[in-house]
């Protein structure tokens, strides 16, 4: 699945490397065209650190990583 997402000055080509369900829904990783990686799923709202108003934290389960590891997708 590849789609394009806005970014400042262009887009950036998205690929869907792993998910943990093809809903949609689930947290997901996803490969760019810029060498980097986008992480979908939850927004802990009680980890206690400081984190930049640009920047943004989201928790999935190690299992995606691990799976992605596996089938050599990182």
């Amino acid at each position: 699945m590849d789609r394009r997402a806005p970014q400042r000055g262009g887009t950036v080509e998205v690929r869907k490397l792993v998910t943990t369900c093809e809903n949609g829904d689930c947290p997901t990783l996803y490969a760019t065209d810029r060498d980097t990686l986008l992480v979908q799923g939850g927004v802990p709202a009680d980890h206690g650190l400081a984190i930049p108003a640009h920047e943004s934290l989201v928790e999935v389960p190690m299992e995606l990583i691990r799976k992605a590891i596996r089938d050599q997708l990182i």
